[in-house]
C-alpha cells in the first residue's frame, strides 16, 4: 500500500526546521477489544503512574516540542492540549483511558509511549495528497467527539477537502472506524528526528500484533526535504 505525497508548508517549517514525519500505511482488520493490547496499556499506566508526575509529563522531549510550536504559532498549549499530553494527565489523574476500538487504542498506546503526536486516518476516507499547515480563523474542524474546534494557530493536516488531523484532535470526516482496512498514520517530531525510528519500530510491531498489518510502506522525512506548500 502507497504512502500519500505530504507537503510540509513554509509556516511549519519556520516555527520548526527540524520537524520530521513517519509515514505508516497499510492494509489492516480493525476488531472492537484486544485483550492483549490492553494488557500491555494496564502495564504502562501502572508503570507511567509509579514513576512519574505531573510535572514531568511537559517535560518530555516531544510532548515538551510539539507545546512550543503551538505557543509559536499563538495558540496555548494548557487550552488546547496535544493529545499525547492528555492522555498522559488522564492516567495521572487516575482517570481510565477511553476504549474505542483496537487501531485507535493502539495509536493511543504508542503516544503514550513516545509523547509524539500522532495522527491516525482512515486512509480510503482522505481525498488527494496532505498538506501539513496552519489553521485559519473560522475554518471548519470537526473534532472527533468534541464538535467544533477552533483550530486556528494549530498545525494541521489538510487534504483535497479540508482538516483531517491536528495534535490535539483528529476530525470526524477520515476518523478510524469499525470498518476501516486502510490505516495511514502520521508520526509528528517536532522535536526532531530522535527517536521517530524507534516509534516506528514499535508501531509496525503492534500493528502485525493486533491488526494484522500487511502490505506495509513506511517512509521517514523532514521538512526540509518535503517541498514547501501553503
Amino acid at each position: 500500500m502507497q504512502t500519500r505525497n505530504i507537503t510540509i508548508s513554509d509556516r511549519i517549517e519556520a516555527v520548526c526546521p527540524d520537524f520530521h514525519l513517519a509515514v505508516i500505511a497499510c492494509e489492516v482488520r480493525n476488531t472492537p477489544h484486544s485483550t492483549g493490547l490492553w494488557e500491555e496499556i494496564d502495564t504502562f499506566c501502572s508503570r507511567f503512574s509509579a514513576t512519574h508526575t505531573m510535572a514531568d509529563i511537559n517535560k518530555r522531549p516531544a510532548i515538551y516540542a510539539t507545546r512550543q510550536v503551538y505557543k509559536k504559532l499563538g495558540k496555548d498549549p494548557n487550552r488546547y492540549r496535544p493529545s499525547s499530553e492528555a492522555l498522559c494527565r488522564r492516567i495521572l489523574k487516575g482517570q481510565e483511558l477511553y476504549q474505542i476500538n483496537t487501531l485507535v487504542d493502539l495509536i493511543n498506546l504508542v503516544s503514550l509511549e513516545t509523547g509524539y503526536s500522532i495522527g491516525g486516518f482512515d486512509d480510503a476516507k482522505i481525498r488527494g495528497g496532505l498538506t501539513l499547515g496552519v489553521g485559519e480563523a473560522e475554518e471548519k474542524f470537526e473534532g472527533i467527539g468534541r464538535g467544533l474546534l477552533n483550530i486556528e494557530g494549530l498545525p494541521v493536516y489538510r487534504d483535497d477537502i479540508g482538516g483531517i488531523g491536528t495534535p490535539t484532535s483528529d476530525e470526524e470526516r477520515t476518523k478510524i472506524t469499525s470498518e476501516t482496512t486502510r490505516l495511514l498514520m502520521l508520526i509528528n517530531g517536532y522535536s526532531g528526528r530522535e527517536g521517530l525510528q524507534e516509534a516506528t519500530d514499535y508501531s509496525v510491531e503492534l500493528l502485525k500484533r493486533y491488526a494484522e498489518a500487511k502490505e506495509l510502506n513506511i517512509d521517514l522525512f523532514n521538512a526540509n526535504a518535503s517541498g514547501s506548500g501553503g
